[in-house]
């Protein structure tokens, strides 16, 4: 239903996105949009480029009066920090980006590689994504993200609420909800600077408000944790990916691994449990979607690897650029963004009409029948 491609280079003129399948009769919130892309430059541990940018984006297309028309959307970012066409070629790749790879396979500089490959990217994904989350809450359906681990320092387990993660996390400088693992987070990441090194660590992100049935069982493409999987696995530094308890299910018993169904009329089928993290057969089950995203740490370091220089074949150390020291706190706004686009593209499968009108009429007829 939905698709979407960017463009753009990280010290280009511009990043930009186009967004197609987007229904008609949506209020598009720029505001909001722009506040989203903020949120993303935000986070202890990011680098100096944050202070040189404002990021927030012009819509091209797709708008009037700012009501969605159901052509394709199309957002800009301007950089200030264009530069380009001056800045010098690097020889020597990183271990854990894309440079090494990505210049031999298309037979072209480092510097190519690394201006596409840049998390800078994700910018335009969260102007997409942000435009999906407005299309989501006017059907009720919220999101929320947070920190649940940043090197060796891990948020004590506890379920939260969609509205408990929003609300903590958006007063902690690393999106975390606990006050005394947040202290411990940030003087983790203190210690990697000092250092010169980076640090990983994992996110959460929740969504409530899910009606039974997003996805599908009958074949491998449209299965929502599947799809969950591969586009959340597409952020930069991603190395896996948990659905609801996810590596934890590995080790407890059948009895302790699902979760029973119930009925009450007002609130239909129901779990009190939510070990499968909103997710069953592919489908969603009514329950809050959990998932659950590792970063690697950034693969830039001050105090750079061993490399080999591809002009001389010759052993140095990696080339150093401009660098995050911990970019998971933003990893978790980018992961907010991933999954709205991807729910929403299951939304209109599900409910697809080319307006908003249609769509509603749709989806409440849908939870009429699901109710009994």
């Amino acid at each position: 239903m939905l698709k979407y491609i960017t463009t753009g280079e990280s010290h280009g003129h511009y990043m930009a996105a186009i967004l197609e399948g987007f229904p008609s009769g949506l209020m598009l919130d720029l505001d909001f949009i722009n506040g989203e892309m903020r949120r993303r430059q935000g986070g202890y541990g990011r680098g100096d480029r944050q202070k040189i940018e404002t990021d927030g984006v012009e819509i091209l297309g797709g708008v009037i009066k700012r009501i969605t028309t159901g052509a394709p959307l199309g957002f800009l970012l301007s950089n200030k920090d264009f530069k380009i066409e001056g800045m010098p070629e690097l020889f020597r790749p990183r271990p854990g980006h894309a440079d090494l790879a990505g210049s031999l396979k298309y037979n072209q500089g480092i510097r190519a590689v690394l201006e596409r490959s840049s998390a800078r990217e994700t910018s335009m994904r969260v102007a997409v994504g942000a435009a999906c989350k407005l299309l989501l809450k006017a059907f009720g359906i919220e999101i929320a993200a947070h920190v649940v681990q940043i090197g060796s320092v891990l948020l004590p387990e506890r379920n939260r609420t969609v509205g408990e993660i929003r609300k903590g996390a958006e007063d902690s400088p690393v999106r975390c909800i606990d006050k005394k693992t947040e202290k411990a987070m940030m003087q983790a990441i203190t210690k990697a600077v000092k250092h010169g090194d980076s640090l990983g660590g994992k996110y959460e992100v929740r969504a409530t408000g899910l009606p039974i049935g997003l996805g599908s069982y009958v074949h491998f493409e449209r299965k929502l944790d599947a799809r969950l999987a591969m586009i959340l696995m597409s952020q930069q530094a991603a190395k896996a990916v948990e659905i609801g308890e996810g590596m934890g299910l590995a080790g407890v018993p059948g009895s302790e691994a699902h979760d029973e169904i119930f009925y009450g009329k007002a609130r239909g089928y129901f779990h009190k449990t939510n070990h499968a993290g909103g997710i069953e057969g592919g489908m969603t089950n009514g329950a809050d979607l959990v998932v659950r995203l590792t970063m690697k740490p950034i693969s830039t370091l001050a105090r750079p690897l061993a490399s080999v220089n591809m002009k001389t074949k010759k052993a140095e150390k990696a080339d150093f650029e401009r660098s995050d020291v911990c970019a998971v706190p933003a990893g978790s706004v980018i992961g907010e963004a991933l999954v709205a686009y991807t729910l929403a593209d299951a939304f209109l499968e599900k409910f697809g009409g080319d307006s908003m009108t249609e769509i509603r009429r749709n989806y409440e007829g849908y939870l009429k029948h699901i109710h009994g």
